[in-house]
């Protein structure tokens, strides 16, 4: 079953393993996440679940997005994103997506995107 959630990477960290080696971890953000539109096959031609993440003031939110978050009843986000879940019936719209999703031992996927600090060096 895929998981999905949005979320904002705070920081690193390390752990310690019992023999004493170090390991770095990367702290991150994870939800909440409302759903803000669920997709179907018989509107749209594939399943998935729209899900927002980060606060936004809502002067900074533009006409059309404004719209869109208050059809589903949450406040205006920073971020949408739109995964194709193969449960995506389960979900519904408004319903809030937390970490609580994930156990210890799930594997994940991660995509992010760099700072980007331009051309570098020699």
């Amino acid at each position: 079953m895929k998981k999905a959630i949005l979320g904002k990477k705070v920081g690193m960290t390390q752990m310690f393993r019992a023999d004493g080696t170090m390991i770095p971890v990367t702290v991150i953000e994870a939800g909440p996440c409302p759903v803000i539109q669920k997709k179907t096959v018989g509107t749209d031609g594939y399943e998935a679940v729209q899900v927002g993440y980060g606060e936004l003031r809502e002067k900074l939110s533009n006409k059309p997005k404004t719209g869109h978050f208050a059809k589903a009843g949450v406040k205006p986000l920073r971020y949408m994103r739109e995964f194709k879940l193969d449960d995506a019936n389960s979900y519904e719209v408004g319903q809030v997506i937390k970490a609580d999703l994930f156990v210890e031992g799930d594997k994940i996927d991660i995509r992010g995107v760099s700072k980007g600090k331009g051309f570098q060096g020699v």
